[in-house]
């Protein structure tokens, strides 16, 4: 073996230095061990194991339906300009089927999937930290779990922390701050609350006073908080809106009271209070127009300046959505020019934020039944990601709302919320069967999900397995003793001296007392228990029974009976009563 530097072109200015890989023989036992290259090796990642996690899902149903329910706004009339036209053709696009499903694994990073299945019920909301290391999940089990890629595998696809912000209480929401340094974490009750990216508590805000009926004076939110969500560049403000008709934004440094109250008037031929069901900032860091928007129950959209003042909205919209079933949510794209609302009455809707009076285009026929249905834009906003009670993930157009893919994501149950991640270029659903779905493409999408299957499995330790531990719940024998430390006898030691060795590590039995036995009466204690009555004697009594006795036959004084003295004893009272009859006849005589 033979390595050396050979130096080319010496009589020119440009000199090369070209380095020779060591000549072995393929034949010689040495090369097995030798390097093939020099740095870090990048580990390739097992094709089979992404064989397994490919969806099943027949290319051909993936695209959207021909007839969906476009409704244009504005002047348009009739059905000319409702969009592209979706007419058939025989031929051609029957041969465009399988370029269009290549185009589409190209375009959305759907062709595969990883399940996770830690929650027992309904996972409401997904988040992840921008790095794309760290996901949190919040679900109506009352517990936040907390996961990280880098921990993960294959076959342990578990949170490495599970917290239960509030007793009791299901989990509406739960988001990472735009910095991944704090968890807002939105409770089914009056008190929103901050966590650290480790799962520590930071802040609780405090609740208003229920018993004002001026919401402008309550320092905090008086009923059930809905939805909320951090500002897009300032890491301390988070805004929160609730079901008592207010929207307030808050300082994570001070808890005692909010930094605004927007209160939000009903639209309703009732009147009074509605139930602010969601909130969303726009991002002025991709070109947005800082504005903050609502949506309530009554169905009203409200926009408001997302630096203030909040005292009158900038633009409102009475009506949206269906009255009394209201907004589940709302998202801009990165200019900020358009907006898009999902409400419960199976309805997406385009909105222009510069004449913000009518909708651009109205999607009909995507029904839900979660009040925590999500909509949002993809990461260059070209798509819309919205789901539907049937358990399907569509991608819209932002222009004209059709689908332009439908993928089946779970059939039997809803899909709730919807997030696709820029940095990892994975798309992460929840849905009502408490399970969680990663979807990735193995050559567009970075971490994330294929950063757990290149992660090694991990070892199963002795705890889990279930044939070498005791279940404590169908209980235990009360004349059993446990010693973990114990030294068992083996099977090859004979019957008498595996006897001799377990008696040695018995504990030592007390003697028998009569206290000892189980539930003795009383006939057997005053029995064979001595002195066993004078627990229920008074001590007392038991002393005067002896007293005419002592007296006529004293054991100890009886020498002295004759030559004792008699106690003569001092009648001090009646020295001092005649003290004072002869100070009053004194003072009588002056």
């Amino acid at each position: 073996m033979s390595g050396k530097l050979k130096r080319k072109g010496i009589d020119n200015e440009d000199d090369d230095i070209v380095i020779e890989s060591p000549f072995v023989d393929p034949s010689d036992p040495v090369a097995a061990f030798l390097p093939k290259s020099f740095g870090k090796q990048a580990v390739a990642r097992s094709a089979p194991q992404h064989d397994k996690m490919k969806r099943a899902d027949n290319p051909n149903s993936l695209s959207g339906p021909k007839d969906t329910n476009i409704l244009p706004q504005g002047d348009n009339k009739g059905n000319d300009n409702a969009g592209p036209s979706h007419k058939d053709s025989d031929s051609d696009d029957d041969d465009d089927d399988s370029d269009d499903y290549s185009d589409d694994e190209e375009e959305f990073p759907t062709t595969h999937e990883l399940v996770i299945k830690d929650h027992t019920k309904s996972v409401t909301s997904i988040s992840l930290d921008p790095s794309g290391m760290r996901m949190l999940t919040s679900s109506h089990d009352s517990l936040l779990k907390l996961y990280d890629f880098t921990g993960m595998a294959s076959n342990h696809l578990h949170s490495f922390k599970t917290i239960e912000p509030r007793d009791g209480h299901l989990l509406h929401h739960a988001e990472f701050s735009t910095s991944g340094e704090n968890i807002l974490v939105i409770p089914s009750c009056a008190q929103a609350k901050v966590f650290d990216r480790d799962g520590y508590e930071v802040v609780e805000f405090v609740k208003g006073d229920q018993y004002l009926r001026d919401m402008n004076n309550t320092k905090g939110h008086v009923s059930e908080i809905l939805s909320g969500t951090w500002h897009p560049t300032d890491k301390n403000l988070l805004v929160t809106c609730g079901s008592d008709s207010t929207v307030r934004i808050w300082d994570v440094n001070q808890k005692r009271q909010q930094k605004e109250v927007i209160v939000v008037k009903s639209r309703t031929a009732k009147g009074g209070r509605t139930r602010v069901m969601c909130v969303k900032w726009d991002d002025p860091s991709q070109g947005g127009k800082k504005l903050l928007a609502a949506g309530a129950q009554d169905g009203g959209l409200t926009l408001w300046g997302g630096d203030g003042p909040f005292n009158r909205p900038m633009a409102a919209v009475e009506g949206a959505h269906e009255k009394e079933v209201g907004v589940s949510s709302v998202a801009f794209s990165k200019d900020g020019n358009l907006m898009i609302s999902r409400g419960l009455d199976g309805t997406v809707k385009s909105w222009d934020t510069r004449k913000f009076k009518k909708p651009i285009m109205t999607r009909t026929d995507l029904p839900t039944t979660s009040q925590n249905t999500t909509v949002s834009f993809s990461p260059d906003s070209s798509s819309v990601l919205t789901s539907d009670s049937a358990g399907n993930l569509h991608f819209l157009s932002p222009a004209t709302l059709r689908s332009e893919k439908t993928v089946p994501i779970t059939p039997s149950s809803p899909v709730i919320a919807t997030l696709w991640h820029p940095r990892l270029n994975q798309i992460f659903t929840t849905s009502s069967d408490a399970t969680v779905k990663i979807l990735y493409s193995p050559t567009k999408s970075t971490r994330g999900a294929l950063t757990i299957l290149s992660n090694p499995l991990k070892k199963r330790h002795i705890d889990d397995d279930p044939s070498l531990t005791t279940d404590i719940a169908t209980g235990m024998n009360a004349d059993a003793i446990y010693l973990p430390n114990a030294v068992l006898p083996t099977k090859t030691k004979s019957l008498a001296q595996a006897n001799a060795n377990a008696n040695a590590y018995k504990p030592f039995k007390p003697h028998t007392t009569p206290f000892a036995k189980s539930t003795p009466d009383e006939e057997h204690i005053r029995k064979n228990v001595a002195l066993s009555g004078m627990r229920d004697e008074d001590p007392r009594e038991a002393l005067l029974r002896y007293a005419d006795k002592a007296k006529n036959d004293p054991m100890f004084t009886g020498a002295w009976r004759e030559t004792q003295p008699v106690t003569i004893y001092s009648n001090e009272r009646d020295e001092e009563e005649e003290e004072e009859q002869d100070r009053g006849k004194r003072q009588k005589r002056y």
